[in-house]
């Protein structure tokens, strides 16, 4: 597959504090990109950089083999996911979820949010409002508006990470079925290796701004890399028992 979204060599700095230094990171067309890393490694920096919302440095932005460096974040079709959902509170479900769609002036809008929902397994909460909904629901809302739009890139910065650990593991689930489904392209950042490598097909770490990406699961299992190879053990004897 072509390289779909590509950083080449970006940096970033606040008031003279590096935060990025020289990031090079590839992404394929219609795969997920799991990125690691401490709080205050850069992670959200590097989204927001994608997205438009932080301009970088030093360095380009390549999606789908434009520069789009100076491109403003509503034309990027880029949509990013934050870890709260931040649904619009006077919408219902079905109304979050329509809202994109009636900027784009799509046709068909019901029979679209309508499928949307069945996917999510929401269809029977549709006309609830968000306050009446539970966090783990409110996430599977956020969801459905982020892709029911078909962005070119979708950002999820630890989209999961305030979920208890059941509504979590199903989180994990409904995201691997959608985003293959949909075919999206993404980046998915936690600080959690396990759910990293669940989600991603491949594997990025970043630690105090600098990152390394690996080549393949396979690669980042067979890393050294300090205050992660525990979890890679479990994991690595998880896989060969599913064997």
């Amino acid at each position: 597959m072509s390289t779909f979204l590509e950083l080449q060599n970006i940096s970033k700095s606040f008031d003279e504090e590096t935060i990025l230094e020289d990031v090079n990171l590839s992404l394929e067309h219609q795969k997920t990109l799991s990125l690691i890393g401490a709080s205050g490694s850069g992670k959200t920096t590097l989204l927001k950089i994608i997205a438009g919302l932080e301009k970088a440095s030093n360095g380009n932005v390549v999606l789908n083999k434009q520069n789009i460096n100076n491109l403003p974040p509503q034309k990027r079709k880029i949509v990013y996911l934050y870890q709260d959902a931040l649904l619009f509170p006077h919408l219902s479900a079905f109304e979050n979820i329509a809202f994109g769609l009636k900027l784009q002036k799509q046709k068909n809008i019901r029979n679209t949010v309508n499928a949307m929902l069945e996917s999510l397994g929401m269809i029977e909460h549709a006309e609830k409002m968000p306050n009446q909904l539970s966090g783990g629901q409110k996430q599977r809302i956020a969801f459905g508006r982020a892709l029911v739009i078909k962005p070119q890139l979708l950002l999820l910065d630890e989209p999961f990470g305030a979920l208890d650990p059941k509504i979590r593991s199903n989180m994990q689930k409904l995201f691997k079925n959608l985003v293959v489904a949909q075919g999206l392209s993404s980046i998915f950042v936690t600080h959690d290796i396990k759910e990293a490598i669940i989600i991603g097909d491949g594997i990025a770490k970043i630690e105090k701004g600098k990152l390394i990406q690996f080549e393949s699961k396979q690669s980042f299992y067979n890393t050294k890399s300090s205050g992660v190879q525990a979890e890679i053990d479990f994991w690595k004897q998880l896989k060969n028992e599913k064997e």
